[in-house]
């Protein structure tokens, strides 16, 4: 019989076979999830003989990570700015960047916005992070995808914060009251271009949704129109916080110029290279 130790040796060394990326961390998530464990608790069973039946659990999962589907699909969840949020096909899987973002606007000295949108809201990662850390701020969401909503919607239910969005299906602002406005307006939009998709690991072209990834115009469309639309939606002196592809700022601080947004500033993601980009 095998042992976990094992079973988790042969599993990295198939992982690595097929070019996944970091193969032990992976086997020992599959292994440890297929038999109910935390990484620790794993460790401690190292020397535990495994079952028949047990093996028939962690076989699909490895099968799966071995096709290159993303671990955080198989697994059903990930951990995002201090929330467990459930993952699959209908929305795009949350980025450590993403999670950066949050942090970024949580620690904006003064800052203490009373109504946020978040624009494309996919999983609900930023809205749920941000009425999380904004305990007293309204926060709309939107997403044109009913799936993705639907997802959306779900998290907020397991995470305990249902009650603080209001969920709204629309393409960007298009099914938004004229007369709303809001002082955070939030978006991680589409801005790969196609060429950018095509190139990314099959983790991702083969299994996230193309939607949320690819966007027109090399990445810019909806970007362009996000910022040209906010002026419209904003407070005075609010602020639209975005994700962005890192060749796009030039572009972004000319759009938001014509817009009429005359202050803006480009934010260095934790590898130094222009992510954010902040317009007043």
């Amino acid at each position: 019989m095998l042992t976990v130790l094992e079973v988790i040796k042969k599993t990295t060394e198939f992982l690595a076979t097929k070019g996944v990326e970091s193969p032990r961390l992976n086997a020992e998530l599959l292994v440890g999830h297929a038999l109910g464990l935390k990484r620790m608790q794993l460790y401690l069973n190292f020397e535990r003989p495994l079952t028949a039946a047990e093996l028939e659990q962690i076989r699909p999962l490895v099968r799966r990570r071995g096709q290159r589907e993303p671990v955080q699909y198989i697994l059903g969840e990930t951990d995002f700015a201090g929330l467990k949020l459930k993952v699959d096909r209908r929305a795009l899987i949350p980025r450590p960047e993403t999670e950066y973002l949050v942090e970024l606007l949580a620690t904006r000295p003064g800052f203490a916005p009373a109504a946020i949108l978040d624009l494309g809201t996919g999983s609900g990662a930023l809205a749920l992070a941000l009425a999380q850390r904004f305990a007293h701020a309204a926060v709309t969401a939107v997403d044109v995808s009913a799936d993705a909503l639907a997802l959306a919607q779900e998290n907020a239910a397991a995470c305990g914060l249902a009650e603080r969005v209001r969920w709204v299906r629309s393409s960007w602002y298009d099914a938004l009251a004229d007369e709303v406005r809001f002082d955070l307006i939030v978006a991680n939009p589409p801005y790969l271009s196609a060429e950018e998709t095509a190139a990314t690991l099959p983790e991702v072209h083969a299994h996230e949704p193309a939607q949320a990834l690819t966007a027109a115009e090399g990445g810019l469309a909806d970007l362009r129109t996000i910022i040209t639309q906010a002026p419209r939606f904003l407070n005075p002196g609010g602020l639209l916080a975005l994700e962005t592809g890192i060749g796009h700022h030039a572009d972004l601080v000319a759009i938001a110029s014509a817009a009429g947004m005359g202050l803006s500033e480009s934010r260095q993601d934790l590898t130094g290279r222009d992510r954010y980009f902040f317009a007043w």
